[in-house]
């Protein structure tokens, strides 16, 4: 029961704070116009990947304050203080001002508000990871822990259909004018309800085993930097790739689809709803696969494929610029995608010790995603831009796949061993 408390108080939150997050991603169109206005549609949209991407450098940020809170006061605790700082943001950039009624101000309230919710999801996706880990029984973490990555892809499911149902049920000038604050003004709405899942949980069994010996320390940062350097960048190099892959094909590929193929944008959410779905049902069985064969075998077979596919991906959308290209594009993407994810939380989470799990996986995958899926996007529509090239950005995808295939040749493999609790010496 209390493992079941913990799935649903940790999942339902993750899949409002990711919806959250990415809802800025599937409306770049509407905001580009509404707070970046150019005469050339593409330089609006890099200005509004930019600010997206400004989001991902408040990750580290959020990492660093919001995990060592957590590692000194509790993974519960934190987790409620993410998701309040989430809708606070979202919420925000619904009710903002446009360019045209405040100027420069409205871009750069808009950022603002974008950096708080950087800040905000920096420290909640190692805490969610963290607490589903610990609340795990062995030999069982793989399969547990992937129920944050499958709330992810439920975030994800929730960001599409909201968007496509705007997209399809507002008349174009509708929506670009206001119809896109409702997606924004929704995720403040849901706020509420994870808070008080969260609220309603108890503390992990890893955490309050520590709180008693009173192995916690005031500087869980300065540890984990000082004395495990080795596993924060195998860490940050195992995240790499699903970051690539994630923000590339799941969330630039909506608005590169409408603005370099001129598909519409009911049938780009549509396809990532699809791709959605894909993640949603695989990620699961991947972390259980990783429960029995280890997780090492499962990241470095999904490096392999992902440097060798994504260029063939990439050529089949381009190939075939319709929906079916699309779905297909962009499901295979997932499939990829979910081998990374289902046992992401548990090979980060066995690389470090209870006293620091929280701030380290949080600044290892914080900063892999800020570099690697924050920029992902505006990297690839300037690519895109600069070289004509509708196919550049996969070379992207390979060489984040070559990283992260060196990287996990280096983690520890601990899928049948205990979690790391040892006392560290400070």
């Amino acid at each position: 029961m209390a493992i079941r408390r913990a799935i649903l108080s940790c999942g339902l939150g993750q899949m409002f704070e990711i919806y959250d997050f990415l809802i800025y991603a599937f409306m770049a169109a509407p905001l580009a116009r509404a707070f970046f206005p150019s005469t050339d549609p593409m330089a609006g949209l890099l200005s509004t990947f930019a600010t997206f991407a400004v989001g991902f450098f408040m990750r580290p940020v959020g990492a660093v304050v919001i995990g060592s809170y957590g590692d000194r006061f509790g993974r519960r605790a934190a987790l409620v203080m993410t998701i309040g700082l989430m809708a606070a943001g979202t919420g925000a950039i619904g009710l903002l001002p446009t360019y045209a009624t405040w100027g420069v101000a409205a871009p750069i309230l808009l950022i603002a508000c974008r950096m708080a919710q950087g800040f905000s999801t920096g420290g909640e996706w190692g805490g969610a990871a963290a607490f589903l880990v610990e609340y795990a029984p062995a030999g069982k973490r793989g399969w547990i822990s992937s129920f944050q990555q499958a709330a992810t892809a439920l975030g994800l499911l929730l960001a599409t259909a909201v968007s496509y149902l705007l997209t399809t049920f507002f008349e174009p000038e509708v929506f670009n004018a206001w119809g896109w604050r409702l997606a924004f003004l929704l995720g403040f709405v849901l706020g509420p309800v994870g808070h008080y899942l969260r609220t309603h949980v108890h503390e992990t069994p890893s955490f309050e085993r520590a709180a008693e010996k009173q192995e916690v320390i005031e500087s869980p940062v300065r540890l984990a930097i000082s004395r495990y350097r080795k596993p924060l960048l195998i860490g940050f190099g195992v995240s790499i790739c699903a970051c690539a892959i994630n923000y590339i094909f799941l969330v630039f590929f909506p608005s590169f689809a409408q603005q370099q193929l001129k598909i519409p944008a009911s049938t780009t959410f549509l396809s990532t709803a699809v791709s959605g779905v894909v993640y949603l049902v695989l990620a699961p069985v991947m972390g259980a696969v990783s429960d029995r064969v280890g997780r090492r075998p499962v990241f470095l077979a999904a490096s392999a494929f992902s440097a060798v596919g994504a260029y063939p991906l990439f050529m089949l959308v381009v190939s075939m610029p319709s929906a079916t290209g699309l779905i297909l594009t962009q499901a295979l993407a997932s499939v990829l995608l979910s081998m990374y994810c289902g046992p992401l939380c548990a090979i980060l989470s066995e690389q470090f010790p209870t006293r620091i799990r929280y701030s380290a996986l949080s600044i290892s995958y914080g900063l892999a995603v800020t570099i690697f899926g924050g920029l992902a996007p505006y990297i690839s529509a300037h690519l895109v831009q600069m070289t004509a090239n509708p196919l550049a950005p996969a070379f992207y995808v390979t060489i984040t796949a070559a990283l992260t295939f060196v990287a996990t040749l280096f983690a520890q493999e601990r899928a049948r061993l205990p979690l790391p609790e040892e006392s560290v010496s400070t």
